[in-house]
């Protein structure tokens, strides 16, 4: 994998303040907005979030002027760290290192479909987003196929249409979402035990 920044990472940086005080708020507010958002979906109350980050409202709109910039904040930065997490896998075995990151993708669209709805896909920063997830996991889709671990006659888009279609399903419990990837993912084998 490469060490060259993914276009998100640079939106990321980007948004980030680089007080110490002013990025530990920061990074507060994403992680309440994050929870917030999986618990009650894109209308959950922004004094809330403020209050799981222990901030106050004027903290959150200083660092999110508007709802809509704070969703993409959150969105932009769980796609980064599922770049990060493609990079950090690279260094294991083909199979292991793609299954890894699609487990951490298939837990990304579970909780994270309220912000892409809220969204609607006006975002400016959704092709930057989409670049940076293809040029993460891509490579390793690319790595299992050349160890033949992974079926050649698919491409990384089909893979993500598959996972995120299996994410998309109402499940009793996070068990049985993995199971029915796991199912899944034995059809994108080339070999089984």
């Amino acid at each position: 994998m490469t060490a060259t920044p993914f276009p998100v990472s640079e939106i990321v940086a980007a948004r980030r303040p680089h007080r110490k005080d002013a990025a530990r708020n920061y990074d507060a507010l994403l992680g309440a907005a994050r929870e917030a958002f999986a618990e009650h979906g894109a209308d959950a109350s922004l004094e809330d979030i403020a209050r799981r980050a222990g901030v106050g409202i004027g903290t959150l709109y200083r660092n999110f002027p508007t709802r809509r910039d704070l969703f993409e904040s959150v969105y932009a930065d769980e796609v980064n760290a599922l770049c990060r997490a493609a990079v950090e896998l690279a260094g294991r075995e083909p199979w292991e290192a793609l299954t890894t990151w699609l487990d951490r993708f298939a837990g990304y669209m579970v909780t994270k479909r309220a912000v892409r709805e809220a969204l609607d896909g006006q975002s400016d920063i959704f092709q930057s987003c989409r670049d940076s997830m293809y040029a993460a996991g891509g490579p390793l889709l690319e790595r299992a196929q050349r160890a033949r671990v992974a079926r050649a006659d698919m491409d990384f888009g089909d893979l993500l249409r598959m996972v995120a279609g299996i994410t998309a399903t109402a499940f009793e419990d996070d068990a049985q979402r993995d199971r029915v990837l796991a199912i899944a993912l034995d059809g994108v084998r080339t070999h089984h035990r």
